[in-house]
């Protein structure tokens, strides 16, 4: 009877999913989720679910949302809110990924209409971001700035 109880119970803890069994998601995985999700919405909720509290977000000098922004609302507020509001089908499209410890490098292309102007744009960027203990930590953007200052002149 005991055996039957513990096989029974040894059996409904695989079965029900619990998080000893679920496998922790890669650094790569949690970086490939800010991008490619269904949705922005759905990419942006990933980004908050593996962002550190205090995470660094640092867009290019010369980029036109150029500096050093700390913590999800400070980037929401000088990146996020401005891309949403300020351009149409703005976005990263990743090409591939690099990956080493506790960074992963995605690169790709950038695209987008800039709305007061009606110009497009199309550049070559790089993201790096680095992570600690599945947390992301920091971002960094390398981009050719100057077709996405172009589209808003």
């Amino acid at each position: 009877m005991v055996k039957l109880i513990i096989y029974s119970l040894m059996l409904l803890f695989v079965l029900s999913g619990c998080s000893l069994n679920k496998k922790a998601m890669t650094n790569l995985e949690i970086i490939k989720s800010t991008y490619e999700g269904k949705t922005s919405e759905e990419n942006g909720k990933n980004l908050a679910q593996y962002a550190a509290e205090n995470i660094s977000w640092t867009e290019a000098k010369g980029f036109p949302y150029g500096g050093t922004y700390i913590g999800l609302e400070e980037i929401t507020k000088n990146v996020f809110s401005r891309l949403g509001s300020e351009w149409i089908d703005y976005k990263f499209t990743p090409e591939d990924y690099v990956t080493s410890n506790d960074k992963v490098v995605a690169y790709g292309t950038y695209t987008g209409t800039y709305k007061i102007t009606g110009k497009s744009f199309t550049a070559r960027v790089a993201h790096v971001w680095k992570l600690k203990e599945s947390k992301i930590i920091s971002f960094e953007q390398f981009v050719d700035s100057q077709p996405v200052n172009d589209a808003t002149r």
